[in-house]
């Protein structure tokens, strides 16, 4: 079976044993866009019952020949713009659309294979029986770690560039971040949320973020192989190479030890009395993120590892969402790091000390009925 299906920004096609899905946006890093969100959930839908797709590939086309920079990125993230105008301009109405589909398209990746995706620790409740294997081959953040860590197979290269740097802009780690980053080992995953810190390839292979590492001049074979029918996995394991040292790993005491609290208060007093030099980097990075924010991931993840299943978590985190699209912290960070890029946000509340627990409770309560998000 092949076949073709193109829209502007997304690559759409069946060709041997799989199902390949591209994204095609690269002059914006690939950032995601709703059309973007339906058209892979539409191709998803209609190859799981296609016996002939015994594999779904996600990764990015390549810029055309004299454009080498424009190849540099899995994917960006969502198409933070169209939320801040908004959040802005509509009530949140267009930004909650957003969030519901994407999230609605993370859950399927995640529950698509026989044991589904979810990261280091699996815990997919898969009921398909398509392994999904995401090639994350430069910068993955955001929205780009939404379509990648769903998946059963997560392939990282020397080119990976993998954050969550949300709450730089008065975001948080969504698109299931909550539940990847929380059960990351040694507080790895509040380190993440928190500062934004971004990891490489040989890094994401050392948390479990990827699964394999492979030089990138592998992929077309490992492509090719899988397309003509071997087992991913085995294809996969074949082209692995030992990736170079992490150095996160240097600081995985450090990140364990300082990172211990679920209160970013305590956080940041730990960092401050520690004094080196990397708790005062660390702190310093800190001290620029929203700390509404902040908080806000903290309770996240301490929240999502408590939640029973993938779909339960993407419940809490569209509560969290449609809420914080609509707060100050939102709209400004995007200003101070992506319109304006005078990185000098003004963060309402200022302080840790000004984001209170009953802010956060209204940040996480249940939408009205009709409203709370829902698999598809």
């Amino acid at each position: 079976m092949s076949g073709h299906a193109t829209t502007s920004d997304m690559l759409i096609r069946t060709e041997g044993a799989a199902g390949i899905l591209s994204l095609n946006r690269p002059k914006a890093i690939h950032a995601l866009t709703l059309p973007m969100v339906r058209a892979m959930t539409q191709a998803l839908l209609g190859w799981r019952d296609d016996a002939a797709v015994k594999v779904v590939m996600i990764d990015h086309a390549l810029a055309p020949d004299g454009y080498p920079k424009l190849s540099r990125g899995f994917c960006s993230g969502g198409d933070i713009n169209l939320l801040r105008q908004s959040a802005l301009e509509d009530g949140g109405v267009a930004g909650r659309q957003f969030f519901y589909e994407e999230y609605q398209l993370n859950h399927l990746l995640f529950t698509y294979g026989p044991t589904g995706g979810g990261g280091p620790t699996g815990g997919g409740l898969g009921h398909g029986t398509t392994p999904v294997v995401a090639f994350m081959d430069g910068i993955t953040m955001g929205g780009g770690v939404c379509i990648s860590q769903p998946a059963s197979l997560r392939v990282a290269t020397e080119n990976t560039r993998f954050a969550m740097p949300e709450t730089g802009i008065g975001l948080f780690p969504d698109v299931g971040g909550g539940w990847f980053l929380s059960r990351l080992a040694g507080r790895m995953g509040q380190y993440l949320a928190l500062t934004g810190a971004r990891l490489d390839g040989a890094e994401c292979h050392w948390t479990g973020l990827a699964t394999h590492y492979l030089p990138s001049a592998s992929l077309p074979e490992a492509k090719a192989r899988i397309i003509a029918g071997e087992a991913p996995q085995a294809v996969l394991d074949a082209l692995s190479v030992a990736p170079p040292e992490a150095k996160i790993a240097q600081a995985a005491g450090d990140v364990a030890r300082l990172f211990a609290s679920d209160v970013y208060e305590d956080v940041l007093a730990a960092l401050t009395a520690d004094g080196g030099e990397w708790a005062l980097a660390t702190l310093t990075a800190l001290h620029t993120k929203s700390p509404q924010t902040c908080k806000v991931a903290l309770r996240q993840l301490a929240t999502s590892l408590t939640q029973p299943d993938f779909a339960a978590n993407m419940v809490m985190e569209y509560r969290i969402g449609a809420r914080v699209l609509m707060l100050p912290d939102f709209a400004e960070g995007v200003r101070a790091v992506i319109v304006d890029k005078d990185n000098a946000p003004r963060w309402n509340p200022p302080t840790p000390e000004g984001v209170t627990g009953a802010l956060l409770d209204t940040i996480f309560a249940p939408l009205p009925a009709q409203e709370e998000w829902k698999p598809l």
